[in-house]
């Protein structure tokens, strides 16, 4: 993967941030259409994430607060990761790769740990990270004019 020799000087903090709330929007849409498919409960991978800041918490408006918290702050935290890791015009190709190194970190070391991260299916989960890397990378890259 490469990696950035140096920073764009348009690119701000703000610009970052953009980019990983575009990706927190569109990160979910691959699983909560599958389950709508499935006939299984499109708020079940919300709930999930509010349990990891109120493991024994079971009321879902309380675990959607948490989860829309949570699921802001990881997608921005990973976002201006991202942006210093991809080198510049290059974000859009590298960043679902990269996502998928996400989703092996996010579920499979630390969701692991996590009962209601663990019953989640894991393809479905692994398409919300293929799809968060995808707007990313894409909103990075077109800020960058590229």
């Amino acid at each position: 993967m490469p990696i950035a020799t140096h920073r764009a000087p348009t690119r701000t903090v703000r610009t970052v941030v953009r980019a990983g709330v575009i990706g927190a929007a569109l990160s979910g849409v691959p699983s909560t259409v599958h389950a709508v498919l499935i006939g299984a409960d499109p708020l079940e991978g919300a709930r999930a994430a509010g349990t990891l800041v109120l493991r024994h918490e079971e009321r879902t408006p309380v675990l959607l607060v948490a989860a829309t918290g949570v699921h802001l702050g990881l997608s921005v935290g990973w976002a201006l990761v991202l942006d210093r890791l991809l080198a510049q015009g290059r974000a859009r190709r590298w960043s679902m790769p990269a996502a998928l190194g996400i989703a092996a970190l996010d579920l499979g070391l630390i969701g692991r740990r996590f009962p209601s991260i663990r019953a989640l299916p894991l393809l479905p989960q692994i398409a919300d990270h293929l799809a968060y890397g995808w707007a990313v990378g894409v909103a990075l890259d077109r800020h960058r004019g590229c």
